[in-house]
């Protein structure tokens, strides 16, 4: 896979510097909105237009920001786009804009946003930094989607508002699903993080142990055979 090139930036954002389960970036919205799936989708793809577009200016304007007011100059450019995005929400979907409230603001200041503005748009060409907004985007939708789906399961046995599991009903007799409401409260999103982050974990150090690179798409564990000297199952196998 080429560097830099579309496919690789979105298998990095996505798999490789997955923001939330690798990285560990953008915690304030990924444990306070994933109460449910609806929004952790509704922020990860309001984060990934922002991350877009704003990597795609910065990257367009990197020769002409000076060094010593770059950081300020990436805030107003996200804030900007921000700005313009709060406001299709308000209009045209009031209902995630009710729901996320005052973390679609807080996108400003982002971890994840700054972040690849500064490590990574600032240094390269326009349509790179596009799709690695996008791979990053993509990415944090992703993870901040399966959280909210796990909380939303556990804490009320539904998915996407959809009654997914039976409610027990006492009055009635009726035998169900009792939910575990501490999931869809603060608490259940420090557990379902670092449960989703431990399993994720498990199987990087479980593919490590077969030779075999997770960084590396095309890597099929056959390190005895692989051409490539730099790659890192191979290194471990050898070791």
């Amino acid at each position: 896979m080429k560097a830099n090139s579309p496919s690789e930036r979105l298998f990095n954002g996505i798999i490789k510097e997955n923001p939330t389960f690798v990285l560990m970036l953008g915690m304030c919205p990924t444990l306070a909105i994933t109460t449910s799936a609806s929004n952790g989708i509704g922020m990860g793809l309001t984060t990934t237009v922002i991350l877009a577009a704003s990597n795609l200016m910065i990257s367009l304007l990197r020769n002409f920001i000076p060094d010593r007011v770059r950081m300020p100059a990436y805030i107003v450019v996200v804030a900007s786009f921000v700005t313009v995005v709060q406001l299709l929400l308000q209009g045209f979907i009031p209902s995630l804009y009710s729901s996320l409230g005052i973390y679609i603001p807080l996108i400003v200041v982002n971890c994840i946003i700054l972040g690849r503005a500064e490590a990574y748009a600032s240094k390269h060409a326009p349509v790179a930094s596009l799709f690695d907004g996008i791979g990053m985007g993509l990415g944090f939708t992703l993870s901040i989607t399966c959280i909210g789906i796990v909380r939303e399961l556990i804490g009320a046995g539904k998915i996407f508002g959809l009654q997914v599991l039976p409610l027990a009903d006492a009055a009635a007799g009726k035998v169900g699903y009792e939910p575990i409401t501490i999931f869809i409260l603060a608490p259940g999103a420090f557990f379902v993080l670092a449960l989703l982050s431990a399993i994720q974990n498990k199987l990087r150090i479980g593919a490590a142990k077969r030779g075999i690179d997770p960084s590396n798409p095309d890597c099929g564990g056959s390190c005895a055979s692989c051409g490539n000297t730099l790659c890192k199952g191979k290194e471990a196998a050898v070791k």
